[in-house]
């Protein structure tokens, strides 16, 4: 896992000082994403593997002074990045592993989780550490602000059936791990699908 690790900290650091130039007009897609949670003032959201934090400030918005946003991510670069935009204002910013959070159990309310799944290295495991710092009845959002088949192109593949993201996947994966899938969306412009903490 530690190789998994290193390859997945040096893609994105050698990504992150042009990260958000490299993709100018997501902001709209990932506030419509966050107002799809369904965040109440005063909720404790987690944006994992948050990147350059481009979530945290709709998180901010959505849970108001009351609430708590925290930002986790596996590669500092990322995270150094998100300091300099001054998304480090929305909520503290953290170094961690999904796989192992530094949280108590069910402390959160919900999850925000853009770009991730492709990169969990244990989809079943991680989605699971995941349930565990959400409280029964939480949130989970898995986005991406291009669909698959758009997501796929922009890097000169096909999607194929084994796509962990695709519906007939996801929902019995999250199923077996803590979650049970409310809605999904794979559209040109967006892949989101949402999910409720069971148990």
């Amino acid at each position: 896992m530690a190789d998994d690790h290193t390859h997945v900290q040096e893609f994105f650091a050698a990504r992150a000082a042009d990260w958000d130039t490299r993709f100018p007009d997501d902001g709209p897609a990932f506030a419509t994403a966050v107002a799809a949670l369904g965040l109440r003032p005063g909720d404790a959201v987690l944006d994992a593997g948050c990147g350059t934090g481009r979530a945290m400030p709709a998180l901010r918005a959505a849970v108001g002074p009351g609430g708590t946003v925290l930002g986790a991510d596996l590669t500092a670069a990322m995270l150094q990045s998100a300091v300099r935009a001054g998304r480090g204002s929305s909520g503290p910013l953290i170094q961690a592993d999904v796989a192992l959070l530094p949280l108590r159990p069910g402390a959160l309310d919900a999850v925000f989780a853009a770009g991730l799944i492709s990169h969990l290295h244990r989809p079943g495991p991680d989605l699971a550490e995941l349930a565990r710092v959400v409280r029964p009845g939480g949130l989970l959002a898995l986005f991406h602000p291009i669909g698959r088949a758009a997501l796929a192109a922009r890097h000169g593949r096909q999607i194929t059936d084994r796509d962990l993201r695709a519906e007939p996947n996801l929902g019995p994966l999250l199923a077996r791990w803590g979650w049970r899938l409310t809605s999904y969306a794979d559209e040109d412009s967006r892949f989101l699908a949402l999910a409720e903490r069971t148990g």
